[in-house]
């Protein structure tokens, strides 16, 4: 039998065997969901109805000849499933070389699967992108026992198998036609769902091998009927040179709790090797940490506070007693979280107290600026040290208020080696460009929230001196990053000086004047109401700035520009969600807004997306046509070391001038976010570890 043949019978007899066995009245088990070659769950290249547990972050990569994918996928909801995947493949117009493509794929469930029904989801695959690998589907999936069979309807990219006339065309006509407008990409296809003269369907049985734990047998029949895209697909849909030899494929996949790997036959020609790293951000791995120290018992007279404040790893700024209430403002320390510092303050003093205080005062300095206080009951934490309390009494005793500005001159030197990675998609010749360094930064402050700071740069690996220069028809305030690479080497990334305060309570003030980035310099303000006790807070900031030449030291380029922005944050109600709303002027002297989204989990892990529009057309723009990317905060706490510092890794499908702001090293936000009652009410662990 040819596979020809072979293609004209499977999805009629594949579609019996699946609707007989869903008649069946199995009992489904719960077995953990496996990844697909493309990023998200699924079957081989074919999407399934099964999802990831919630929060799921996946990163992984799958290689086969004359194409390689990287993805990164995030359960951003218990029934919402998102993939980033970025692709470097044959360049099918040349047919040779490689180009690179850059994906945004979505899949949604629409129920669970019961006794007699099965799991159904509906997904599109690269919503935002160049259509290369566009297409929609709907697919069922049932579970009997070890095996999980699934069955779907494909379009676009996915119907390419052209089983079926797409039965939307019998609604209407205008369903037979598929429009393509790509024109600089990055603009959602809606114009394009479930539309085309031709459908596809799909399938798969994916069998749990019972002894061998974690180990998967897949078998699809795939709905895309090309293995690459020569002659000219999309653009083209007939007369192609890139179809497939067969529809079906095959292979296996082994998993665990944190990792996927996979080797797969693609379409009768390829062999494709997946490999996958999974993290539950609610529950991340970490390594085992020592228990807090002890709680002494109450002193008979007071001690040095000052010398054990130093010895817990804090700079003392002020202590205060009045009566039975001991005031304390802290800097520094090893934790991220208000409670863990006011906990770990608390238990620092306790054996230097005066025997007659009852209430500790934690007030939380950050950046030089009073972000909260916290008033503790002394004997709520001895009882719980001693087991007769818990953290919910001692957060129940316990009063958060504004901090108040401490008088006097308190210098204070901070100063830090760290690695830095700058990181560029979407390179026309490769798809990632790098650039390693190591910096050295200090930072003094002064008193009163004055203080100098700076740092210094030493480029040490990397190719992303190498990119293309820009083709920007914008001001050139971000799109010249490979200039600004090759060029500076070794670099002067900050140089300012800046003051923090609060001028009332609930109210936050900055305003900054040097080499405020690696890229501008200038004059920035901002003030930010937080309400304490509220779910929101309102901001505003403004600057004027320079651009600095592409050595990164003491000289500027010639350009300047007046920006500023309008920020509302504010806590959504479900899933720990959390919005940024700006609008205002950005560095390019375009006009316009950003919606920024974002999901943080009790571990402090933070996952979300932005898209800003402005004034500046697609076409002006350039390549994505308009300003978007992805973003993942890690406490680096959780490595292993107790330390306060987030990494924060930022991934843009393209780098270009639209829609850029000013970044600065000390945002009002950033800094203050964390002394509210929202952020106290998530860590109260932390008031005992």
């Amino acid at each position: 039998m040819t596979c020809q043949e072979l293609g004209s019978k499977v999805p009629g007899a594949l579609l019996g065997a699946v609707l007989a066995l869903m008649a069946c009245t199995a009992q489904a088990e719960d077995v953990p969901a496996s990844g697909s070659d493309l990023g998200g769950v699924g079957l081989i290249e074919m999407r399934n109805a099964r999802f990831r547990p919630d929060g799921t972050l996946e990163a992984g990569t799958a290689i086969r000849r004359q194409r390689q994918f990287w993805f990164l996928s995030f359960q951003a909801l218990p029934f919402l499933e998102t993939t980033f995947r970025l692709t470097d493949r044959l360049d099918a117009t040349a047919g040779r070389g490689t180009t690179t493509d850059r994906a945004f794929d979505i899949k949604a469930r629409l129920w669970e699967e019961g006794q007699w029904h099965p799991a159904l989801a509906v997904g599109v695959q690269d919503v935002i992108g160049t259509g290369l690998y566009g297409g929609e589907y709907l697919v069922a999936s049932k579970r009997f026992w070890d095996v999980d069979l699934t069955l779907g309807m494909g379009w676009g990219r996915l119907g390419t198998g052209a089983d079926i006339r797409n039965p939307y065309g019998l609604i209407s006509s205008r369903y037979d036609t598929r429009p393509r407008n790509v024109g600089v990409g990055g603009m959602p296809a809606v114009n394009s769902l479930f539309r085309g003269r031709d459908a596809a369907i799909f399938g798969g049985v994916e069998w749990s091998v019972p002894w061998v734990e974690g180990l998967r047998a897949k078998v699809e029949w795939s709905g895309d009927g090309l293995r690459d895209e020569r002659g000219g697909y999309p653009a083209r849909t007939a007369n192609l040179r890139g179809e497939a030899r067969s529809r079906i494929n095959a292979g296996l996949t082994w998993q665990n709790d944190w990792v996927d790997a996979g080797m797969h036959f693609l379409h009768g020609t390829d062999v494709l090797f997946r490999l996958s790293l999974r993290l539950d951000p609610a529950r991340p791995p970490s390594p085992p940490r020592p228990p807090p120290p002890p709680l002494p018992p109450r002193p008979e007279a007071a001690g040095d506070i000052e010398t054990a404040l130093r010895r817990a790893g804090f700079r003392p700024v002020a202590i205060i007693q009045e009566g039975e209430e001991v005031r304390i403002a802290v800097a520094g320390g090893r934790h991220r979280t208000l409670a863990q510092t006011a906990g770990r303050a608390a238990r620092a003093v306790q054996g230097a107290l005066p025997p007659e205080v009852e209430r500790i005062a934690v007030e939380w300095h950050r950046a030089g600026l009073p972000v909260a206080r916290l008033v503790l009951l002394r004997e709520a934490l001895e009882g719980a040290a001693i087991g007769v309390g818990s953290a919910e009494e001692v957060l129940a005793s316990a009063s958060l208020a504004p901090a108040e500005p401490v008088p006097g001159f308190a210098p204070d030197l901070v100063w830090a080696l760290e690695p830095r990675l700058a990181l560029q998609l979407g390179d026309p010749r490769t798809g990632f460009r790098w650039q390693a360094a190591g910096a050295a930064g200090a930072r003094l402050g002064l008193g009163a929230g004055f203080a100098v700071a700076g740092s210094l740069a030493q480029a040490v690996a990397g190719n992303l001196d190498k990119g293309l220069p820009s083709d920007s028809r914008l001001p050139r305030v971000r799109s010249d990053i490979a200039r600004y690479a090759r060029e500076g080497r070794t670099a002067i990334p900050t140089l300012y000086a800046e003051r923090l305060w609060s001028p009332a309570p609930d109210w936050f003030a900055r305003v900054s004047a040097g080499l405020l980035e690696p890229m501008f310099g200038g004059v920035s303000g901002e003030v930010l109401w937080r309400p304490q006790a509220r779910g929101f807070a309102l901001g505003l900031d403004m600057a004027w700035v320079a651009q600095r030449d592409y050595r990164q030291r003491l000289g500027t380029l010639g350009y300047s520009v007046a920006t500023g922005h309008l920020s509302l944050y504010a806590d959504l109600p479900v899933w720990n969600l959390g919005a940024v709303v700006r609008a205002g002027r950005y560095l390019a002297g375009d006009w316009g807004a950003t919606l920024e989204v974002s999901r943080r989990f009790d571990s402090g892990i933070e996952v979300g997306g932005f898209a800003t529009r402005t004034d500046v057309s697609a076409r002006r723009f350039g390549e994505g046509s308009f300003d978007k990317g992805i973003f993942v905060r890690i406490p680096l706490q959780l490595l292993g070391p107790e330390t306060p510092v987030v990494a924060n890794a930022v991934i843009r499908p393209v780098i270009r001038d639209g829609g850029q702001r000013l970044a600065v090293d000390n945002p009002l936000w950033e800094v203050t976010r964390e002394g509210r009652a929202e952020a106290l009410g998530r860590d109260y662990l932390g008031l005992l570890r």
